[in-house]
């Protein structure tokens, strides 16, 4: 189950400072959510009281949660960086860890904004838009341009991305984008699928059942779109660009060797907090500052 549910402080029903504080969610539904697993279980069951109309409806829920559903397909939304994205089931539900991709790219999209330029983002293997949406957010007007092969997220992300007036390209990669973002982009994210096959039958149920295996399968080592992504980014950053590709912590050195044969300077960056991992990549000679 899962060990960090979306933020209950981004839910309905948040109390006005000084009013009384409600009851707390029935005892015998935070000791069901517990005993499967759920490490928040308290949290859960709020959540999951605040979604549900009636006593059916909840009851249904819980159900589905105590099967291994994933929480945020339940809720129909998720809270990352602080901002609430509609989630479809069939999407893949961005990790906490995946901040990573988010902390590394706000240097490089605020020192474009610093210059009085409105900066370029791609977000590849996009998802809901999660990572495009929050940098948005955060840093002010960026042109985005997020991209998925999968339909059913590019359905959903393209209500999540059109909030911040940015563009969903259903595709392959860098295929769908318009050329005449070459050269242009200042920021490339990518949340690639990095879990080997043979790994897959190993994750938890709420993941191997309920999300698209084109959002997982990373191949046999797990680096087969990671690989596309930094032997093609050349040709879409500007000469102070910066691509970031979230990866596993076995995969980092294959992931440099592979950066370096694409003939980009590349180094690990972190996000200890939340277990988050990347390989932070830009054209050789021509280095951002990416300060910690």
């Amino acid at each position: 189950m899962s060990s960090s549910p979306t933020d209950p402080t981004a839910g309905p029903g948040r109390r006005a400072e000084g009013s009384p504080a409600p009851p707390g969610p029935p005892e015998g539904l935070v000791s069901r959510l517990r005993a499967v697993g759920c490490v928040f279980a308290e949290e859960e069951a709020e959540l999951l009281l605040a979604a549900a109309p009636d006593p059916g409806a909840l009851a249904a829920l819980v159900e589905r949660r105590v099967a291994g559903e994933p929480l945020e397909r339940l809720l129909g939304w998720v809270d990352f960086c602080g901002v609430r994205l509609e989630l479809d089931p069939g999407v893949f539900v961005p990790r906490q860890r995946t901040r990573v991709l988010v902390d590394r790219a706000l240097p490089v999209l605020r020192s474009a904004r610093a210059q009085g330029l409105r900066p370029v983002l791609v977000d590849l293997c996009c998802g809901c838009g999660a990572v495009g949406v929050a940098l948005a957010t955060l840093v002010g007007p960026v042109e985005v341009h997020a991209v998925d092969l999968d339909a059913a997220a590019v359905r959903c992300a393209r209500r999540n991305v059109s909030r911040i007036g940015g563009q969903v390209h259903q595709g392959d990669l860098f295929a769908p984008l318009p050329q005449r973002l070459a050269g242009g982009v200042d920021v490339v994210v990518a949340n690639a699928p990095y879990v080997p096959t043979q790994e897959i039958r190993f994750m938890p149920p709420e993941a191997r059942l309920y999300e698209p295996s084109i959002a997982l399968d990373g191949g046999q080592d797990g680096l087969d779109v990671a690989r596309r992504i930094v032997a093609g980014v050349r040709d879409w950053l500007t000469l102070t660009g910066a691509l970031l590709v979230e990866t596993g912590r076995r995969q980092v050195e294959a992931l440099l060797a592979a950066a370096a044969r694409a003939g980009l300077v590349a180094e690990v960056v972190t996000a200890d907090e939340v277990d988050g991992i990347a390989v932070l990549a830009h054209l050789r000679g021509r280095r951002n500052a990416t300060p910690g």
